[in-house]
């Protein structure tokens, strides 16, 4: 089977491709390198069911594949901000690309999407019947809106075209490969606790997340990409925990005299974010498996590793 990803390179993406190519599939792994270091695949490069195709998801191509997993975006907040207008087209433009290799390959497509579709949720927790409390003209709406425009296309060249097409709505994910500056809370903390500087948790420390490992979320996208389902389902871990609660845990875990200190909250920031992931355990039998403390152990290794 040929499969493409799309975003390969990135923290997800590189991990999905390693995990494909060990099942003895030929992989596809287009990205152009916008957020995301070579190092990611760099192990990969050998293999000789893979391929790098260096490009931008924008520009038309062709490729002949059996499924496409379409991850390419920036996902953290200092990236898809730098350049929104580049984010809104990399979302929509890209999909409706993918979207149309699909149908001229007549193959399968995953869209991965995000729980920032549901914005500052005034449901909690957050499930997939939830239409969401999004600002459309905030500085995170180039990543919240284009994902969600992304899914209406989906669901329209589900309905036109009669693809074959799911969506997932990822929750935070973390894992060695995170970039060091991505701006991601997990990432920051573990930083900032290796190099014994002070941690900065945004406002009070009590808004919430639920934090999965790479290994749970890469079986779980596997899992929906081979499944019937067309979704769009909730991937992530809904063990809940507070900013705060996570820093503490970050600190007990290096070792660091780092101090906990509180900045400002950036705007629209979500004060809860938890998946309700019953269509996940019903529909493709996935549930994570990787506890918070199991994953930032893994986590802070790979960090100590490439810090020193």
């Amino acid at each position: 089977m040929k499969i493409l990803v799309t975003g390969g390179a990135g923290f997800i993406g590189s991990h999905l491709c390693e995990t494909l190519l060990n099942k003895l599939y030929k992989v596809f792994c287009l990205d152009n390198f916008y957020t995301c270091s070579r190092e990611n695949i760099k192990h990969l490069i050998n293999n000789p069911n893979f391929k790098l195709l260096e490009r931008d998801i924008v520009d038309l191509f062709d490729i002949k594949v059996d499924q496409v997993y379409n991850l390419a975006c920036p996902a953290s907040p200092v990236h898809y901000q730098r350049d929104p207008i580049k984010t809104l087209e990399t979302s929509i433009l890209g999909a409706k690309n993918m979207l149309e290799l699909c149908k001229k390959n007549n193959c399968r497509f995953l869209q991965a999407s995000t729980s920032e579709v549901y914005g500052d949720p005034l449901v909690h927790p957050q499930s997939e019947n939830y239409f969401g409390n999004v600002n459309p003209i905030g500085i995170r709406a180039c990543y919240d809106e284009s994902k969600r425009a992304a899914e209406t296309l989906v669901m329209d060249y589900k309905r036109r075209h009669n693809l074959d097409v799911k969506i997932v709505r990822i929750f935070n994910s973390y894992g060695p490969r995170m970039a060091i500056n991505d701006g991601r809370v997990v990432s920051n903390f573990i930083v900032q606790a290796l190099q014994s500087k002070d941690i900065t948790v945004h406002g009070s420390g009590m808004q919430t997340r639920s934090f999965c490992y790479i290994s749970d979320m890469v079986d779980g996208l596997i899992k929906m990409m081979d499944s019937n389902e067309t979704g769009p389902i909730n991937l992530g871990n809904p063990n809940e925990f507070s900013i705060i609660n996570l820093a503490n845990l970050v600190v007990k875990i290096t070792g660091t005299n780092s101090k906990i200190v509180f900045g400002k909250l950036p705007e629209d920031d979500p004060k809860q974010r938890k998946p309700d992931i019953t269509l996940a355990k019903e529909k493709i039998n996935w549930e994570p498996k990787v506890t918070l403390e199991e994953g930032l152990n893994e986590t802070i290794k790979y960090f100590k590793r490439i810090l020193s």
